[in-house]
């Protein structure tokens, strides 16, 4: 699984614009019910749900915030570049401005997980990283993702 199996062109989002980390939440919600037809209030609960455990906010301005849906088959994903970093009371405390919404299958499993890391990996490479930060059109972002992905493969 690469990240171009998670993510669609259409499922890059360059700028977020919110201020806070529940309005980046309902923000990209939004987006992932237009994308998977889910309903976005359920999808919005499921990611609040899952920061209530703690946050997603990895390190080096990243958040993976992610759920579990019933009524999709796959696993989809969404990404998004902030127009101006949020706290996201990530684990180094620094905002986060590269969001990356990972929505999996009530049974995914191990593939969720897998997912999780594979997401984890290619934003963690500072090459990247920098790249994305970089491009503000999101055609471009999902070149940079998308050929990234494919050097991994």
């Amino acid at each position: 699984m690469t990240l171009t199996d998670l993510l669609r062109p259409d499922a890059v989002i360059s700028p977020l614009r919110a201020n806070s980390k529940k309005q980046a939440l309902q923000e990209l919600a939004q987006h992932a019910a237009l994308l998977t037809g889910l309903p976005e209030r359920e999808l919005f609960e499921a990611l609040l749900q899952r920061e209530r455990l703690g946050s997603t906010g990895i390190g080096d301005g990243i958040a993976i915030p992610h759920g579990r849906m019933a009524g999709i088959d796959r696993l989809v994903g969404l990404f998004a570049r902030a127009e101006k970093a949020i706290d996201f009371e990530a684990l180094d405390g620094q905002p986060v401005d590269i969001i990356f919404v990972l929505i999996a299958p009530e049974g995914a499993g191990a593939d969720h997980l897998k997912a999780l890391a594979r997401v984890a990996r290619v934003l963690r490479n500072q090459a990247v990283l920098e790249q994305v930060r970089h491009a503000h059109d999101p055609a471009a972002i999902y070149a940079i993702l998308a050929e990234t992905a494919a050097k991994a493969a």
